[in-house]
Parts: structure tokens; C-alpha cells; sequence
């Protein structure tokens, strides 16, 4: 049984949707190559029976025992045959299947962990959710048809050469009855697949709609703008599912047509070669051959219908993968080294000293966001990190050094204990100690199993308090060199702050780390505070020594307090 996923994807080619396919088929070319020769062996399986069956009624109208005795063990071992291919062949599809879905997921993951805040910027939510719930099935739908579809072209060269030699005119009438009636269904793709782009790009936009109403539920609510949302959504929804019925109209056509014109083609086949018989022309088993070979050919003809469609789709969906796996994130690193030290912002001017626990107050929020994606090299910046530019250090040592802990981080599924120490080298009383400085001990015990509870996904269980303080403690089991933590304590109440920033300057002690913050709770305990207007830095130094000689500063710290 071969493992899934690949532990290595390998490296796409990404120039074409055509050529993304085609690596894709080289990537799993013995399973490809084994599952189309199953697949023949199982339509040729079918393909010989009318003929067979044909030449079992000739012996039994000459009375001729022995062939018939002969025709019907033949005729059994092309049913062993049939079950023993279908078999292997469907095991051979779900594994082609499998291994081109999985590794589009890998590829397409990998990359959009390279991409980090990139992605969103460039996609919406709903377009990265549809490449995962429907590109990758198309993809490894293409791959699945390869099976029959190449085994169908096969057998329908084999009824073709059999049905020549029996009779030309029949022969003919199929040879060519067959390609026309694929030609006549082909008008048909190109509107499904036009309708079936709509829906797509609609089902995308409602998922993006999805994810932002829950994401801001609670702000809605404070505001009483929910109803007006889900009647957004209503409609949004509807216009899907108008899509979605006008998509199944096409496809209704499309059935019927594979239905009707292939049945038109078989009582044609079969006027004629019944009249050949009368004439003596042709044995009433070759009748018999030639009307199951006109109902045989249905299933060919459909799957090659099938794998027209199911091809396209695949490129359409690898042109869209291509489309994530072409982007290239917004900053990139170098192959520069630093011993560490000072970390320094040119453009603002916020200087991060080392082992200090220093604050950011900023006159807007957005400012504090903006240095500290700076300062975390998530995007472009003149910033020095011990005097080396931070854009020459490698992306993977900036991250592994630098960590920004902001409240859009979330929390993932799994064991509670494996998410909060992500490096896995934690020992129990470090995740303890980290639980105590973020004040977050009572939410572990209130669990039913502790640290060892499973935590659903985005720790919707949790408040948003809650999660915010569980983030922080995760960002303290990292212990990188530099922690950046954005408004780590506004969901949580005043006398939790206070002990969080009592205690957090002490977990930190010796190493380097900046709170952006506007609560003066945080800002009376740390060693030296910055503060920030228009981008730039206006003062620093004390807290209390600030509030008493910056009005911009105590302006904004106070703000609403009397």
C-alpha cells in the first residue's frame, strides 16, 4: 500500500497550468502507468464480450457443443477478468486521485507559509478556502480520468477493428457515428464551464463574507449591525445557489444529450445490421455483436465527454494554484549574520536596546502595527539589527530571533500543551511559569483534562480575553531573542493587566523585548517607554516622567480618564 502524503512534494513547475498537470503525472508516473494498463485490460474486458457472445449464438444455431462450451468458458474468464481490473483499476484512480490532491495541498501550503502576510493582501479569504475545497479535487480529478479515459479510447479501437472486418458499412457507421456524437455534445462544455467559473467565484466571495462575520460577530453584535449581515448574506447565499442552478441546467443537458444521441446511434445500428441478417449478409450473432457493441459504446463515449470536462476543469484549477504558487512574498532575505544587539528602526526612530523591556505609545494604533511589522521584517524597512541591515539576514533566522505576537495570531486545533510550546522543548514547569506570567493558569484548570485538553479550532472555546492571554504565554514559550508583543492586554480586565505587566517584565528580564501599548497600567512598568506621532518618535524616557512633561503623550494615555 503506497504512504500518502509524499514526504517530499518536489518542486512544481509552474510556468503553465498544462505544465503543473503534466509534473503532476510525472510525479506519480508508475501508479499512473499501472492504473491505465488495469483500466484497458477492464474495458477490453467489456469490448470482447459482444463479440464473444455473438460467437457463442452462432454455435448454438449451427448446434455445434463443443464451440459453445469453448464461447462460454471465454465468456467467464472475460468476466474474471472485468472484476480482478475493475478492481485494481478503481484502487490505482483513488490512489492517482489521492496523491495529486495531497500534494497540490503541499505545495500550496508550503508557499503560502513563505507567503505570510502576503497571501491575504493578494487573496481573499474565499479564494485561498475554494482552492482548498475545490481546485485540488479537479486536480486530482484529472488525473483520475486518465485511467478510463485512456483505457475507453482503446476499447473503442478495438470495437472499430471488429466491427470493420465483420461488416464495412456497420463498421463505418460506427467509426464514424461515434466521433459525431462527441462532437455534438462538445457546445455544451464551453457555457457549463463558463457557469461553472460564476459559481465558483460567487461560492468564493460568500466564503470570504463567511469568515469576516464571524471573525467580527461580537463587534457586530456591540452594535446591533448582525441582522443587517446575515440579510447580506441571504442574498449573497442566493445568488450562489441561483448559480448553482443554473450550472445543474447546463449538466441536465449535458446528461440527456450523452443519453440520447449514443441510443440514437444504437436503434440506427441496429435497423440496419437487422437487415443485413435478413439478407444473410451478416450471422444473427453478429447481430447480437453489433447491437451490444452499440450499447457497449455509451460508457466509452461518455467517459471521453467526461474526461474532456474533467480536464479542462483540472487546468482551469491548475491555473489558479499556479496563480498562489507564482506570487512571491513582499520582502525577502539574505545571506548576511549578526551577533544581535541593538534593533533600530531608522524611519521612526524607535531604538530597542538590548536585555530592556521597553514600550511603544503611539498617537494611532496603525502607527505601533507599522514599526512593529518594520522591526519583524514583515515588510519592507531600514531597520539594523546590531548594526547589520535587517533585509540581509535569511528570512528563516529573522523569524527564528524576532518574534511579533499581535492579536490576529490564532490558535490552532490540538492538544493544548503542543500548541502553546510550538518547539515542542518546554519542560512542564517553563509552561507553567508561562501560563502564571500571562495570568492564564485559571483557564488550564478549568479544563477537563489541562494542558493535555484537545483545543478546537481557532480556540473558539475560549473568550477572547482568554485567547489573548493564552497567546501571550505562547509567545513566551518561544523565548526568542527579540519579542515584539502588540496590545497584549487590552481584552483583559484591569487587575489582570496589572499582573501580567508585573510579572512579564520579570519573565523578560535580560532579553529584548517591546510592548506596544496605550494602557498606562503597562507603561508604569517598564524600563523605558517611546512615544510616537506621525510615524515619528516625539519622546521617551519614563512613564511618569513623560505624562508629566509631554501633554501629546499624556493626551493619549489618559484618553478618556478624568
Amino acid at each position: 500500500m503506497r504512504s500518502l502524503p509524499e514526504a517530499d512534494p518536489g518542486t512544481p513547475d509552474i510556468r503553465t497550468p498544462f505544465r503543473y498537470l503534466l509534473w503532476n503525472a510525472r510525479r506519480q508516473k508508475s501508479a499512473l502507468a499501472a492504473g491505465i494498463g488495469f483500466a484497458t485490460l477492464w474495458w477490453l474486458g467489456q469490448a470482447l464480450v459482444p463479440a464473444v457472445l455473438g460467437k457463442g449464438i452462432d454455435a448454438l444455431t449451427a448446434k455445434n457443443t463443443r464451440d459453445l462450451l469453448i464461447w462460454s468458458a471465454i465468456l467467464l474468464g472475460l468476466g474474471l477478468l472485468q472484476a480482478f481490473a475493475g478492481i485494481m483499476r478503481h484502487r490505482f484512480a483513488v490512489t492517482n486521485w489521492l496523491a495529486a490532491a495531497y500534494r497540490t495541498v503541499q505545495v500550496t501550503a508550503r508557499h503560502a507559509a513563505r507567503l505570510g502576510a502576503t497571501l491575504p493582501k493578494r487573496l481573499s479569504t474565499g479564494e485561498v478556502v475554494s482552492v482548498g475545497n475545490s481546485d485540488i479535487a479537479h486536480i486530482g480529478g484529472s488525473m483520475d480520468i486518465l485511467l478510463r479515459g485512456t483505457g475507453s479510447i482503446v476499447a473503442i479501437i478495438t470495437v472499430t477493428v471488429y466491427l470493420i472486418s465483420a461488416s464495412l458499412p456497420l463498421g463505418l457507421l460506427v467509426l464514424f457515428g461515434v466521433p459525431l456524437m462527441a462532437v455534438a455534445v462538445g457546445p455544451l462544455l464551453k457555457p457549463l464551464h463558463k457557469r461553472q467559473k460564476t459559481h465558483r467565484n460567487l461560492l468564493g466571495e460568500l466564503s470570504t463574507r463567511s469568515a469576516d462575520i464571524v471573525s467580527g460577530l461580537r463587534v457586530l453584535r456591540g452594535i446591533g449591525g448582525e441582522q443587517v449581515f446575515a440579510e447580506r448574506y441571504r442574498e449573497e447565499s442566493q445568488r450562489v445557489r441561483h448559480a448553482g442552478v443554473r450550472v445543474a441546467g447546463i449538466e441536465s443537458l449535458l446528461e440527456g444529450a450523452q443519453i440520447f444521441l449514443p441510443g440514437l446511434l444504437i436503434a440506427v445500428v441496429t435497423g440496419i445490421g437487422a437487415s443485413f441478417a435478413l439478407g444473410g449478409q451478416i450471422s444473427p450473432g453478429q447481430l447480437v455483436a453489433f447491437y451490444g457493441y452499440a450499447v457497449f459504446l455509451i460508457g466509452p463515449m461518455r467517459t471521453l465527454t467526461e474526461a474532456a470536462d474533467k480536464l479542462t476543469k483540472g487546468h482551469v484549477a491548475a491555473r489558479r494554484v499556479i496563480r498562489i504558487l507564482g506570487m512571491e512574498p513582499e520582502v525577502s532575505g539574505g545571506a548576511g549574520t549578526t551577533d544581535g544587539g541593538v534593533l533600530r528602526d531608522s524611519y521612526s526612530g524607535v531604538t530597542l536596546q538590548p536585555g530592556a523591556v521597553t514600550a511603544l505609545a503611539a498617537a494611532t494604533p496603525e502607527e505601533a502595527i507599522d514599526i512593529a511589522d518594520r522591526l519583524g521584517r514583515y515588510v519592507p524597512g531600514d531597520v539594523t539589527f546590531g548594526g547589520v541591515d535587517l533585509a540581509d539576514l535569511p528570512i528563516p533566522e529573522v523569524r527564528e530571533r524576532i518574534l511579533v505576537a499581535d492579536n490576529g495570531a490564532r490558535l490552532f486545533s490540538g492538544r493544548l500543551r503542543d500548541e502553546l510550546d510550538v518547539r515542542g522543548n518546554a519542560s512542564h514547569d517553563e509552561v507553567r511559569q508561562a501560563l502564571r506570567t500571562a495570568c492564564a493558569e485559571d483557564i488550564v484548570d478549568a479544563l477537563p483534562d489541562g494542558l493535555d485538553t484537545v483545543v478546537a479550532e481557532s480556540g473558539r472555546e475560549f473568550s477572547g480575553g482568554q485567547q489573548q492571554r493564552l497567546r501571550l504565554a505562547r509567545a513566551l514559550l518561544a523565548d526568542p531573542e527579540v519579542l515584539i508583543l502588540v496590545e497584549p492586554t487590552s481584552a483583559v480586565d484591569a487587575h489582570s493587566e496589572a499582573r501580567i505587566a508585573d510579572r512579564l517584565a520579570k519573565a523578560r528580564a535580560g532579553r529584548t523585548t517591546l510592548i506596544c501599548t496605550s494602557s498606562p497600567l503597562v507603561l508604569d512598568r517598564t524600563d523605558h517607554v517611546v512615544y510616537v506621532e506621525g510615524g515619528r518618535v516625539l519622546a521617551e524616557g519614563p512613564h511618569r516622567e513623560l505624562l508629566a512633561t509631554s501633554a501629546a503623550y499624556a493626551g493619549t494615555v489618559t484618553r478618556g480618564e478624568d
